[in-house]
């Protein structure tokens, strides 16, 4: 009985994750950014997947560095719209020990390359059953969502919309330079 309590709980927050632009039921979800205070982060996250290039990546390669983890689809229309707001938040905080991840997720992997090509200098994981989205203490419940996690990897920022790099930046700032 608890295992169907869990898979209806899994595939609940599938769904929502899938419907680009919806901020799901939770009202934990109807906050558009949620910022965490040290005290009250959960454990480091863990995220290992395969590239869409065939590499591989471990976020254990990171220790130390602030990761900003956005979830995205080729699909999503918000998705196209902070894609050069992302590549230029990474390129101006890359220098201050924070690393970039996309992941993408229920995609089809030409299309997702496609996205990607030359427009996004940071690697991004192919997770086409978002199983990355769905191991995380804070789930992303929608399309675009971005995670900013603290330098030890526990969940330090939630947006559930698209940003603008106005608006990214000074959140990714504000959690590189903490001293935890």
């Amino acid at each position: 009985m608890r295992r169907l309590a869990l898979i209806a709980a899994l595939t609940a927050a599938l769904v929502t994750l899938t419907s680009c632009g919806s901020t799901g039921g939770s009202p934990a979800a109807a906050q558009p950014v949620t910022v965490y205070p040290a005290a009250e982060r959960g454990a480091p996250q863990s995220i290992a997947g395969t590239l869409l290039d065939g590499g591989s990546y471990d976020i254990a390669a990171h220790r130390g560095e602030v990761v900003v983890v956005n979830f995205w689809a080729s699909w999503c229309g918000p998705c196209r719209v902070e894609k050069d707001d992302l590549e230029k938040t990474y390129q101006a905080t890359k220098g201050s020990r924070v690393a970039f991840l996309g992941v993408n997720i229920r995609d089809d992997k030409d299309k997702a390359k496609a996205f990607v090509a030359g427009q996004l200098t940071y690697p991004s994981v192919f997770d086409p059953q978002s199983r990355l989205a769905l191991s995380f203490n804070v789930p992303p419940t929608s399309l675009p969502a971005t995670i900013i996690l603290d330098r030890q990897h526990r969940v330090a920022v939630m947006i559930r919309k698209a940003m603008l790099q106005s608006d990214l930046q000074p959140l990714v700032d504000q959690i590189a330079a903490e001293n935890l």
